[in-house]
């Protein structure tokens, strides 16, 4: 059996291509009955699109992977607490766990607006922080002391 752990770590490999890329490193994955269906990174920047996010990149392959709008059954782990524009894409796919690295004291959405998610959503928080931290300390780091 998979753990949160496991998953987890999945989404930080994401998050280093996200890195590697010069983009904000944020990795997810959604897992469907203990399988990856979905994998994606952050890609602002790549494509100039402010909405393309980790979560929201993810959401839309699982759907797609499930030919379904509806992610009840699904977890998404993310490396960074989601934003209230990803967290409301998981309240309208109905989002069935989100578990999350690293908290986003500035721009996650419980700073925002915490009760965006639905109401089915369960939420875990706190696996492999440090990890997550980490990697965004380092690419903050890389753009002040490049600019």
């Amino acid at each position: 059996m998979f753990t949160d752990e496991y998953f987890m770590k999945e989404a930080l490999k994401e998050a280093t291509i996200a890195f590697k890329k010069d983009e904000v490193p944020v990795g997810a994955v959604v897992v469907a009955s203990e399988k990856i269906i979905a994998r994606a990174h952050n890609l602002t920047d790549t494509l100039n699109d402010a909405t393309a996010h980790a979560e929201m990149l993810a959401i839309t392959s699982a759907e797609n992977y499930i030919s379904g709008k509806y992610l009840n059954d699904c977890t998404l782990y993310v490396s960074l607490e989601p934003c209230v524009m990803c967290a409301g894409a998981m309240n309208w796919c109905q989002l069935g766990r989100l578990v999350y690295a690293a908290f986003d004291p500035k721009r996650g959405y419980r700073t925002v607006q915490p009760s965006v998610l639905h109401a089915v959503t369960k939420v875990k928080s706190g696996i492999l922080e440090e990890e997550s931290s980490s990697l965004l300390k380092e690419f903050f780091k890389n753009i002040r002391y490049s600019s």
